[in-house]
């Protein structure tokens, strides 16, 4: 990342930061973060039963629930739905699992137009190039009015003024203009609620809404979302929303249990009123299932990478796909492999810590780096000057 990048994410993380000290320390923040951690490590401990659990309740609901192993399970699912409704388009929400299978660059080479409807998303695919994202729910915090503004004008051909609504209101216009004939959307979830087959969405900017108005609603999301009923989906997604953005709650709290439907004729039950006539989960473990059991308590917050000193020196580099910090490097290891764990910053890491400090779940990833660093360098993967010193030491008796 360039110095002016990273000079204007470390300014935007403050923001959080400034706004979030005032009720994560509240007697209620604490009360929900305690019943989170106890909801996150039940349901990991559980994912099996609450999995059966979940095929039912969705099989009540008229969810369509399709399991996929791997991304390219995923994304062979994915682009079948896509063949039935003949999609050319399709409206996209902010998802940091659609980043991990790669979504974005697997329909463009299909030529299938995927439009961000999160502005934060839709300004970094206008961008075209160096455009990772660096928080998980404030993709584009990184960019300065000034370089958005020009992305935008060179991107959509316009001469918009470095003024934010109105850069918002000409990139709202160019969504809902390209989205005219689009009968798909594709989101992720927040949590989902294995009990009442529900999935529950969070987002300020009603972009979800739209989504889930098209023909066809396509969710995917790991098996770490499931947790045992809707109260306490609810309670994951607010405690993200205060260590996310430093609010209690946000705008839209979307909870989809089904298709659109009505029996206002003769209690005749027709579908597709307004909304989706398909709701289809894709529910995904690609790695989840042989991944240490502390990463997949993770929320989604990105309070870590807002803390972490090397993630605020380098950017994200640190980190892997749309994981960011530590824990992307964590997760690289089960989603991919030893290597790409290895090459997304498994040394970047100092151990300091304070990821774990700030994180509402207490995932100790430090430790979880630290145990994946000997596991790394047992199949070869650890920097060459180490090796040399390793090596020194060995023949020499001294690491020189």
């Amino acid at each position: 990342m360039k110095a002016s990048e990273l000079e204007t994410m470390r300014k935007s993380f403050n923001t959080v930061k400034k706004r979030s000290s005032s009720i994560k320390d509240s007697p209620s923040t604490k009360r929900l973060i305690d019943r989170v951690r106890d909801i996150k490590k039940y349901s990991i401990e559980d994912n099996e039963e609450l999995f059966r659990q979940l095929k039912e309740s969705f099989e009540r609901n008229d969810i369509e629930l399709k399991l996929a192993k791997t991304s390219d399970d995923a994304l062979n699912i994915i682009d079948n739905l896509l063949s039935e409704y003949d999609a050319s388009a399709l409206a996209k929400a902010k998802s940091n699992t659609l980043g991990e299978i790669n979504l974005k660059q697997h329909l463009k080479d299909k030529d299938i137009d995927v439009v961000e409807t999160d502005l934060g998303d839709r300004i970094l695919q206008l961008k075209k190039t160096d455009n990772k994202p660096v928080h998980p729910t404030g993709p584009a915090s990184h960019l300065n009015i000034s370089k958005i503004t020009d992305i935008v004008n060179d991107s959509l051909d316009v001469n918009v003024n470095p003024e934010a609504r109105e850069i918002m209101e000409v990139v709202r216009q160019d969504v809902l203009n390209r989205l005219k004939n689009a009968r798909v959307g594709i989101s992720g979830a927040n949590a989902i609620a294995s009990e009442e087959g529900s999935l529950v969405m969070v987002h300020n900017e009603g972009n979800i809404s739209i989504i889930s108005l098209k023909d066809l609603h396509i969710i995917v999301a790991g098996i770490d979302k499931i947790v045992p009923c809707l109260e306490d989906a609810i309670s994951v997604v607010k405690l993200e929303t205060i260590f996310a953005t430093g609010n209690f709650v946000t705008s839209y709290m979307n909870v989809i249990s089904g298709p659109s439907k009505t029996a206002d004729i003769e209690k005749k039950l027709l579908k597709n009123m307004y909304g989706a006539e398909r709701v289809v989960v894709v529910l995904l473990d690609n790695g989840r299932s042989e991944a240490t059991a502390e990463c997949l308590y993770c929320i989604g917050c990105g309070n870590c990478v807002v803390h972490c000193p090397v993630y605020n020196a380098v950017g994200n580099e640190f980190g892997f796909n749309n994981y960011l910090g530590g824990r992307g490097v964590a997760m690289s290891k089960f989603i991919e492999d030893d290597e790409t764990c290895f090459n997304s910053g498994l040394y970047m890491c100092t151990l300091c810590g304070l990821c774990t400090l700030n994180c509402p779940v207490a995932i100790p990833t430090n430790e979880i780096i630290e145990n994946m660093r000997k596991l790394s360098t047992d199949v070869g993967f650890y920097p060459k000057a180490h090796g040399k010193i390793k090596d020194n030491v060995s023949k020499n008796d001294s690491p020189y």
